[in-house]
C-alpha cells in the first residue's frame, strides 16, 4: 500500500487533504483513483492512518479516515549519522540505506581528508535533493517519520552537536579488538541516543579522532576487514537496529 507524509493541520475531522508534489505523484504517476487506499501518517507520532481517497481536485487529493491505529514503527533510540563528505552520488546511497535501517538524522561533515567541497550554494541544492531521498526512503521503508538531512558541517561543529547524545561512536581501524567493540554495543540501552561518526574515502586524521575521544567519544571496530565509506554506516547501523530493535 502505497504511503504517504502529511502535517497535523492537513487532518481535517475524518477527512485527510494531500497537497504538494504528492498530488501529482499520486494522479498522474501511481493513476490513483478515487475508491482506492493508501497510508498516511503525519511523522509526529505513532499514529497510522488508513483511508480512502474521495475526490481530486486540481492541488488537492481528499480522503476519508477507515481507520487508525499506533504503530511501533521506529526504533526506541534516535540515531544520529555524521557522515563525511563521500566522493560522487555516494550519499544519495548512504541516505537511502540509513533511512531504511532506522536513522533519526543524518550530518553530512566536512573532514579534513574530504575530496569533495561544496559551495554554499550547491551545499544547499544538495542537501534540498538529499532530504527528498530521505522521505522517498522514509515511505518505502514503511517510517513513521522521515529523517531529516541537515546542512553541511564542519568536524568541530558536528562534535558540538553531537554533545548532548548519550554515545558517540566512531569506527576507526585502530580501536581494540572485536569484544571491546560488542562490550560497548552491549552498553547501549534502549532509549539512549547514539552518535556515530564515519569518516571519508581516506578516513578520519588522527588529530580527529583524538579530537572525538577529548569529547567522550569511543573508538570501536567493525572486524579485521576495511569497509568503504559508504558500507560502514550501514554496518554500524545494522548492528543498532538489531540490537535495540523493540
Amino acid at each position: 500500500m502505497h504511503h504517504f507524509f502529511v502535517s497535523p493541520e492537513q487532518i481535517r475531522g475524518e477527512e485527510i487533504v494531500i497537497t504538494g508534489p504528492d498530488v501529482n505523484h499520486i494522479k498522474n504517476v501511481l493513476r490513483m483513483k478515487a475508491g482506492d487506499e493508501l497510508r498516511i501518517c503525519t511523522g509526529t507520532d505513532n499514529l497510522d492512518y488508513r483511508c480512502r481517497i474521495r475526490s481530486f481536485s486540481e492541488n488537492e487529493v481528499v480522503t476519508e479516515i477507515l481507520w487508525k491505529e499506533e504503530t511501533d514503527a521506529e526504533l526506541p533510540s534516535k540515531l544520529v549519522l555524521f557522515q563525511a563528505l563521500p566522493k560522487a552520488d555516494k550519499m544519495e546511497l548512504i541516505i537511502q540505506k540509513a533511512v531504511e535501517l532506522g536513522v533519526s538524522k543524518i550530518v553530512p561533515v566536512r573532514c579534513a581528508r574530504c575530496v569533495v567541497k561544496l559551495t554554499d550554494t550547491k551545499s544547499e541544492a544538495k542537501v534540498k535533493r538529499w532530504n527528498l531521498i530521505s522521505l522517498s526512503a522514509a515511505k518505502q521503508a514503511k517510517r513513521m517519520a522521515v529523517p531529516q538531512v541537515e546542512a553541511v558541517v564542519s568536524f568541530d561543529e558536528a562534535l558540538k552537536m553531537a554533545s548532548d547524545l548519550t554515545h558517540i561512536l566512531i569506527p576507526y581501524e585502530k580501536a581494540e579488538g572485536i569484544e571491546e567493540a560488542r562490550r560497548i554495543v552491549r552498553g547501549i540501552q534502549k532509549g539512549e541516543s547514539v552518535g556515530i561518526f564515519i569518516g571519508p574515502e581516506g578516513g578520519f586524521e588522527e588529530s580527529e579522532v583524538e579530537k572525538a575521544l577529548s569529547c567522550g567519544a569511543k573508538s570501536i571496530t567493525l572486524g579485521r576487514r576495511i569497509l568503504r565509506t559508504e558500507t560502514a554506516g550501514m554496518t554500524m547501523l545494522s548492528i543498532l537496529m538489531f540490537h535495540l530493535e523493540k
